[in-house]
């Protein structure tokens, strides 16, 4: 297969065919953010798109799960991504699952006649960086949007139809006292949001972002793993989530976890803050095994 520079996928993506349809991210200004620095924004031609879906034909054969790569696909105009999708039913007819990558400005761009046009040609989960509800810090890692207009494409995700799955970032407020709004306005917003899946990243400063020259010019310093603990404890307490996966299983996290909210809550609570009481770190993943 044939890819232009980095490709990224969610975890749960693992057994997907990765298509690229956009090279790049259109926003691509996230202070936290090193994905994508290696290319320029551009959306692939239909051509392009159409010969790639005929060279997996030939490669695999047959393929239940496709993701819609880069990192904001779903900017490509939606009567393209209805042709793409219709191909990839064509070619494989175990086809099951299509995933995509999705910025808020780009849910917030289509009529939620064009998203329910996606779902029924047969787009089934869309990924949304939501990273935090705190609408200062959102303003201070340039994400782009409000936190109003975060809510907004989540919702408008939800319904059309199509399933919603967010990450937010642990540690993104640093080692602050603004670490503890942070907590409690993402689950805010992960509550106003409801997603059908939540994944929760904890934060690995990169050489090549903004954030990471904060760090070497001392404006911004990394929490400490039992810090993060607490920032995900307190985020989980205000949680009040119906029918939603939760999952802290990325390697960038200290401690894996996964439930079903809201039956699971209580266990969840409980084993944080058993670890967080014996504060032993041989409970938790070290640093060495963490990656992005």
């Amino acid at each position: 297969m044939r890819y232009e520079g980095s490709v990224y996928r969610p975890p749960s993506e693992a057994r997907s065919y990765i298509l690229q349809v956009t090279l790049g991210c259109s926003h691509n200004r996230c202070t936290f953010c090193s994905m994508y620095k290696d290319k320029k924004y551009r959306v692939r031609s239909l051509d392009e798109v159409m010969a790639d879906i005929r060279m997996a034909k030939l490669y695999y054969g047959d393929l239940e799960k496709v993701f819609l790569a880069d990192g904001d696909a779903l900017a490509v105009e939606t009567g393209d991504l209805v042709k793409i999708i219709a191909e990839l039913k064509k070619n494989f007819y175990s086809l099951r699952h299509i995933g995509i990558y999705a910025s808020p400005d780009s849910i917030l761009s289509k009529e939620m006649e064009e998203l329910k046009r996606l779902k029924e040609a047969g787009l089934t989960i869309a990924y949304l960086g939501v990273e935090t509800g705190d609408p200062e810090l959102l303003k201070d890692i340039k994400k782009g949007v409000t936190y109003e207009e975060m809510v907004e494409a989540g919702k408008k995700i939800r319904e059309a139809g199509i399933l919603l799955s967010v990450t937010v970032l642990l540690g993104l407020a640093g080692r602050t006292p603004q670490a503890v709004d942070h907590a409690r306005k993402t689950a805010q917003i992960l509550n106003e949001m409801n997603p059908d899946y939540v994944g929760a990243l904890t934060l690995m400063l990169e050489p090549r972002t903004p954030l990471y020259r904060q760090m070497q010019r001392g404006e911004f310093e990394l929490p400490g793993p039992f810090e993060i603990l607490d920032e995900m404890r307190i985020m989980i307490e205000n949680l009040e989530l119906e029918g939603t996966e939760f999952r802290s299983n990325h390697a960038s996290n200290y401690l894996p976890i996964k439930g079903r909210f809201p039956e699971d809550k209580e266990n969840i609570l409980a084993l944080i803050n058993t670890i967080i009481n014996r504060n032993d770190a041989s409970y938790l993943r070290p640093d060495y095994l963490r990656a992005l």
